[in-house]
C-alpha cells in the first residue's frame, strides 16, 4: 500500500494581474475547493451532490494534517529538522511574489523560476519531515508543467525525491485551439489564458528541457516536431497519473469562447490529445478544466488521486488477440467505463460520446502477436475490505467510412455491435489481494448486486515463479458474441502488480 508521504500541491495558470491577485487571495490556491453539482443520467442533467474538496477529504480519510499558523512557509522555516509528520499537505505559493496586493511591486512571473522555487520548496519539506521522505506532487493545469520542469531540469535524481506525480488537466502537449487562425489565437491570448505563449511547444522546449538536451528521439511521428508529452530524465512515467477532462461544454471562461475555440475534444481549454504524459497511467473523466464542473474539485478526480497515492495494487486491463482481418475496412471503436461499488461516480469514462473512444483499428494494426495488447485502462486498488467489486463496461461499435466521411445506411445510432460488463471481485486477506472472481454481467441472470459470488475464481499465480511478488497476469475470455466480432483469440489480460 502507498505510503503516507507529504503532498505538495501546485495550482494552475492565473492569467493576467487580476487573475493572479485573485489566486493569492485563496489561502490554499484552490486545493480546498469543493462542489455541489454533478451531471448524472443519460441526459447529463445537473443534480445536487456535495463534495467537500480534495484537501478536506485527505484530512478526513487519510488522517493528513495541515499546518498554517499564519504562513505555511514560515511553519517550515521555523520547524526543527525531521520534526514534522509525513502525513501533511503543503501548498506551493509561487504566485505570491507576482501579486499586486501586498504593497510592493509585483515580480514578473516566469515558469522556469517557479520550477526552481518548487525544487527548493520540496527540499525544505523533506528536510523538516520525519525520515526525510520523498514527496507526492499533485498539480492542476500549468502546475503540472512547473512540476515537470522541476523534475526534468532542477532536481538531481528526481526519483529519489518524488514518489508519485499526478496531474489534472495539464497541457502536457501544449494548447492549440481547434478553430485556429485569428479567432482561436485571439481567444487563447485574450481569455484562456492571458499570455499563453508559455503553452506553445516552442516556448515549452525552452523552459522544460535540460540545457543541451538532444530531443531527436522525442519527436511526434506525425509532425516530426518535438513532442512535449514525452518526459525526459530519470523520473519513471510509471509513477505518473494523467487525469484527462472530456467536458468542454461546462467550461465557461470568457463566456464560453474558450471552449468553442478548443472544440469538442477537450476540457474547454486543454485538448484531450495534449492532456497526458506519454506512457503514463491515464484516467478520462467527464469534467471541464475548472469551474462548477471542474476537475480538481470533483469526486471523480479525487477518487483517482486517492487510489493512485494510497492504493495497494496496480491493475492494467488490456484487450489482446484482435483479428485485424476480421475487423475489415470498417472503423471500429470501443467505449470503456469503470465503476466501483459504493462510489456515486465513474472513475474512468473513455467514450465516443465524449470524443475519446478506444480506436480498435489503430491498435489492431500493431497487434501482430499477443505480446502487443490494446491498453484499455490502468487502475489502482484500495484493499481496505475483504471483497472489492469493480465493473468494466465495454461497448464495441463499427462504422462505414468512405473518403473520410461516415456512411449511415446500415447504422443504428448509439447501439453497439456488442456490449457487456465485466464484473470483478478482488478477494483480500490481511490487506493483500489473494484472488479474483469474475463474470460477464450477461451471464448473471439478474441484478449484479444480488450476485454474492461470480462463479469464475482465479487464484494468485506469479507471472514469474522466481519472483512471487513481481506480478500476476490472469486472462478473462471474451464472450462468444464478442469473439465473433473481434477474433477467436480476443481476451482481456489483467496485469496485476503490487503498488507502493
Amino acid at each position: 500500500m502507498g505510503e503516507n508521504l507529504p503532498i505538495v500541491y501546485v495550482r494552475g495558470f492565473g492569467g493576467g494581474q487580476s487573475g493572479i491577485d485573485r489566486a493569492v487571495d485563496d489561502p490554499f490556491y484552490g486545493f480546498n475547493e469543493g462542489a455541489t453539482h454533478i451531471r448524472v443520467g443519460a441526459m447529463g442533467e445537473p443534480r445536487f451532490y456535495q463534495f467537500e474538496g480534495p484537501m478536506l477529504r485527505l484530512l478526513l480519510q487519510q488522517q493528513y494534517t495541515l499546518r498554517v499558523g499564519g504562513s505555511q512557509q514560515q511553519q517550515l522555516l521555523e520547524a526543527e529538522a525531521g520534526a514534522l509528520p509525513p502525513e501533511s499537505v503543503w501548498i506551493y505559493r509561487f504566485y505570491d511574489a507576482s501579486a499586486g496586493t501586498f504593497g510592493q511591486e509585483p515580480v514578473p512571473y516566469k515558469i522556469g523560476e517557479s520550477a526552481k522555487g518548487l525544487a527548493d520548496f520540496i527540499a525544505l519539506v523533506r528536510e523538516k519531515t520525519v525520515g526525510n521522505p520523498r514527496v507526492n506532487l499533485v498539480a492542476h493545469s500549468m502546475g503540472g508543467l512547473i512540476c515537470r520542469t522541476a523534475l526534468q531540469r532542477e532536481i538531481h535524481q528526481p526519483e529519489q525525491v518524488v514518489s508519485k506525480f499526478c496531474t489534472f488537466g495539464t497541457p502536457h502537449g501544449g494548447i492549440d485551439p481547434e478553430l485556429g487562425g485569428g479567432i482561436g489565437d485571439w481567444v487563447i491570448e485574450k481569455f484562456g489564458p492571458n499570455g499563453s505563449d508559455v503553452f506553445s511547444p516552442k516556448r515549452m522546449q525552452e523552459y522544460m528541457l535540460p540545457e543541451g538536451y538532444d530531443f531527436a528521439g522525442d519527436v511526434n511521428r506525425k509532425t516530426g516536431d518535438w513532442d512535449p508529452r514525452i518526459m525526459v530524465g530519470s523520473f519513471p512515467v510509471s509513477r505518473v497519473l494523467s487525469v484527462v477532462g472530456t467536458n468542454p461544454q461546462d467550461y465557461d471562461a470568457a463566456h464560453g469562447l474558450s471552449s468553442k475555440a478548443m472544440g469538442a475534444q477537450s476540457d474547454g481549454l486543454v485538448a484531450i490529445r495534449n492532456a497526458y504524459v506519454r506512457g503514463s497511467a491515464r484516467s478520462y473523466v467527464h469534467r471541464s478544466h475548472s469551474g462548477r464542473y471542474g476537475l480538481v474539485n470533483s469526486e471523480e478526480a479525487y477518487q483517482n488521486l486517492r487510489r493512485f497515492l494510497f492504493g495497494a495494487m496496480r491493475v492494467e486491463i488490456k484487450l489482446e488477440g484482435l483479428d485485424a482481418g476480421r475487423l475489415g475496412t470498417r472503423v471500429w471503436q470501443a467505449d470503456a467505463r469503470l465503476a466501483i461499488r459504493e462510489l456515486p461516480v465513474l472513475i474512468h469514462e473513455q467514450t465516443a460520446e465524449h470524443h475519446c473512444p478506444v480506436d480498435l483499428n489503430a491498435e489492431a494494426g500493431k497487434v501482430a502477436t499477443p505480446m502487443a495488447p490494446v491498453p484499455l485502462i490502468t487502475m489502482f486498488l484500495m484493499n481496505n475490505k475483504d471483497r472489492c467489486r469493480y465493473a468494466l463496461s465495454l461497448k464495441v461499435v463499427s462504422l462505414e467510412e468512405h473518403h473520410g466521411l461516415f456512411g449511415f445506411h446500415d447504422h443504428l445510432e448509439q447501439i453497439g455491435d456488442w456490449e457487456d460488463s465485466l464484473v470483478v471481485d478482488v478477494l483480500v486477506e490481511d490487506g493483500v489481494a489473494r484472488g479474483v472472481d469474475w463474470a460477464w454481467s450477461s451471464s448473471l441472470g439478474g441484478r449484479i448486486a444480488d450476485a454474492q459470488t461470480l462463479g469464475n475464481p482465479l487464484t494468485w499465480e506469479p507471472a514469474d515463479p522466481k519472483n512471487p511478488q513481481g506480478g500476476w497476469e490472469p486472462t478473462v475470455p471474451m464472450p462468444p458474441t464478442a469473439k465473433n466480432l473481434l477474433g477467436d483469440d480476443a481476451q482481456l489480460r489483467l496485469s496485476v502488480t503490487l503498488w507502493d
